[in-house]
């Protein structure tokens, strides 16, 4: 007779215990949040000590639930940065909102898998419709118009490229491939994010087939440039496919003059895809709004809740003004999942409709955040933190220390130190240049260092700037008040060392 097997339930814990550690490990989430304030943004820590600290072996016996939760505890308050500390400023990265974190242990105890409808029937309906309403409500790209959510802007940007491949090619490029015809044209400007040229590359396109169309002094696609590049290709045998435009770039929050890229796209036949990764969710609120004229018309548009709707990451999301296109990219046969959808009444299956076949309940966490605090609240905040970015380029723009390097685009300002005396030091402007991008380098990776705040940079016409980029709920005016004054202080002990040794040479 058949030996039934002794159950084995080592990983099966019940309710009470479980209940137990997501108590604990919220005790050490309240403690981060209540403790954020008084915190460096980040700390002097070097690769060798967080590995030496955090790796450590695993065990053949398991790890006692308080042993386990003090490891968590150190990882949170001793070898961790705080991208939601009100000092962050420096990449477009969210802070991750309350309600958004607690829907992550819903999705992730539930489990379901959004890949199929019959494994994840709420997820996937939550999806749907919160798609439709970011595409239609939101977006206003018109009715069919949906999408899916990703694991970031690369993978949204990828997923809108390649409906433009496909839609574009004037052939079956999924059966015959890009070899079957000629080169693909696709055009970017000069500050497009690299995830464009990185999905193109992927996509078998060919980096050589990439034009960077050059930019105004706003930072914005030239039209008639790109007018005469795609007239260019055409009596080269290029085929021309694509327009990447963005809106708002990650460098200066530049916004491309949508509704004339718009037009170039109609009257050439091109798909036009949007990045608005970062500043997509600005269409919430009403003084920006007007800045994106012409988006609606999009075929594609990528953007990431986790930047400026604030929610953990990561999620991106896939805005397609036909959703039968997503499925004409990517549906492929997969025999195990046989289905009868008219007798179940079962809905669209995700995985069908992207790259993943399997993925998480992904849309909990911005559908949860979108719920808690409402349309309303997220566009006063939106609105808010671009308010904060001008404030802070009004302040540059009152000190002789400091010089403002681009216009204030949507929540991102870019300037740099100048100490005083340097033009009289200095006469020669190329040897001045250079001292400064060096001087303002150094100022960046101290105020990193530091900790009450955090700035990255810009690389603008050859000149390195610091950057802000206000993308966080908890940032107000006397943290970009603080941003300058660390930056001063730090700035002008920086130079006091580097201008005697540069001038000594």
């Amino acid at each position: 007779m058949v030996q039934r097997p002794e159950p084995v339930r080592d990983l099966d814990w019940g309710a009470e215990r479980a209940r137990g550690f997501v108590d604990g490990t919220a005790d050490i989430w309240q403690e981060v949040i209540e403790g954020l304030r008084d915190r460096p943004v980040a700390r002097r820590i070097t690769a060798d000590q967080v590995r030496t600290a955090v790796a450590v072996p695993v065990p053949d016996a398991p790890m006692a639930d308080d042993d386990l939760l003090a490891y968590f505890r150190e990882i949170a308050l001793d070898w961790s940065m705080y991208p939601g500390h009100p000092g962050f400023m420096a990449y477009v990265s969210g802070a991750g909102t309350v309600p958004g974190s607690a829907a992550d242990l819903l999705a992730s105890g539930l489990n379901m898998n959004a890949g199929g409808w019959l494994l994840a029937p709420a997820a996937t309906e939550i999806e749907l419709h919160l798609c439709r309403w970011f595409a239609q409500e939101v977006f206003g790209m018109g009715e069919g118009a949906g999408g899916e959510l990703t694991s970031g802007g690369a993978m949204a940007t990828m997923i809108g490229l390649k409906l433009a491949r496909d839609q574009r090619a004037g052939w079956d490029v999924r059966r015959e491939g890009v070899a079957a015809g000629p080169p693909l044209g696709a055009y970017l400007s000069t500050e497009t994010h690299v995830v464009s040229d990185r999905a193109i590359d992927t996509l078998g396109i060919g980096a050589a087939n990439i034009r960077h169309i050059e930019v105004d002094d706003r930072r914005r696609m030239k039209v008639e440039e790109l007018r005469t590049q795609i007239a260019l290709d055409r009596s080269a045998g290029i085929h021309p496919m694509v327009v990447v435009a963005s809106a708002g770039t990650v460098s200066t929050g530049a916004i491309d003059p949508l509704d004339e890229i718009a037009d170039v796209c109609r009257d050439e036949g091109l798909w036009l895809h949007v990045d608005a990764a970062y500043g997509g969710p600005a269409m919430l609120a009403d003084d920006l709004r007007p800045q994106f004229a012409g988006i609606e018309r999009a075929d594609s548009v990528a953007f990431d809740p986790h930047k400026w709707l604030y929610t953990p990451h990561s999620g991106g999301c896939i805005l397609v003004r036909d959703m039968e296109q997503l499925a004409q990219s990517f549906d492929a046969y997969a025999a195990y999942t046989v289905q009868d959808k008219e007798a179940t009444g079962h809905g669209t299956d995700l995985g069908k409709y992207g790259p993943n076949f399997s993925r998480g309940f992904w849309s909990l966490r911005v559908w949860a955040s979108l719920l808690a605090h409402g349309r309303a609240a997220y566009a006063r905040r939106i609105s808010h933190d671009a308010e904060l970015a001008r404030y802070l380029g009004a302040l540059v723009q009152e000190r002789e220390d400091f010089e403002l390097c681009a216009p204030v685009g949507l929540s991102i300002t870019c300037f740099r130190f100048i100490p005083t005396g340097l033009v009289a030091d200095m006469p020669d402007v190329e040897a001045r240049e250079t001292y400064l991008s060096t001087l303002n380098q150094r100022i960046m990776t101290e105020i990193q260092l530091d900790g009450r705040v955090f700035c990255s940079n810009a690389i603008l016409d050859g000149k390195f700037t610091l950057r802000t980029c206000i993308v966080n709920f908890r940032t107000e005016a006397e943290d970009v008040e603080l941003v300058l004054e660390v930056a001063a202080e730090l700035g002008t002990a920086i130079d006091r060392d580097l201008r005697t040794e540069a001038v000594g040479a």
